[in-house]
């Protein structure tokens, strides 16, 4: 039988606390799908598409890694795929509140539903997307908080934005 486990996110964009949480995760299993969401209601810097391409170029030397992106409930993609967990990372205390919340929920809905909470690594406990967007897009150095393979492309993407936002004069 085949392990395969589930690691879902946003992914906008992956980091290397990210990729951290991933290469640790492929040693828990078989197959390990990577689900980048894809939320209408969020507003993100990379489609969905875009998330999915950068991710697979981090990712193109672990053979059982497939990148997937997905909308709807998780526990639909869990049940289609016949995963035996789901993989999170936590960065803090906050992220472990959020996440035996979203596991009891899914448990819910589904009962053979199983979260495997992996804590990241200390150095990389402050790295959120999020941060890296806000650097990102003050032309900062993000080159300790992402894939050496994306800062280019991640750069360009808020050079871009930031000619378009600034005020001619």
């Amino acid at each position: 039988m085949v392990r395969t486990m589930i690691y879902p996110g946003t992914f906008d964009p992956l980091t290397n606390g990210h990729l951290d949480i991933v290469r640790r995760a492929v040693r828990l299993c078989d197959r390990l799908i990577v689900a980048v969401l894809v939320n209408s209601a969020k507003q993100t810097a990379f489609s969905a598409a875009e998330r999915k391409a950068m991710i697979q170029t981090v990712l193109q030397d672990l053979r059982t890694v497939e990148v997937v992106h997905f909308d709807g409930l998780l526990v639909d993609l869990y049940r289609r795929e016949g995963a035996c967990a789901v993989v999170r990372g936590l960065r803090s205390e906050s992220d472990f509140r959020f996440e035996a919340e979203m596991a009891a929920a899914n448990k819910l809905l589904l009962p053979s539903y199983e979260t495997c909470l992996l804590p990241c690594r200390i150095d990389l406990a402050f790295t959120s997307s999020s941060i890296v967007r806000e650097v990102a897009s003050y032309g900062g150095d993000i080159s300790g908080m992402v894939p050496s393979a994306l800062i280019e492309k991640i750069c360009e993407r808020f050079a871009a934005r930031n000619s378009q936002q600034r005020p001619e004069g």
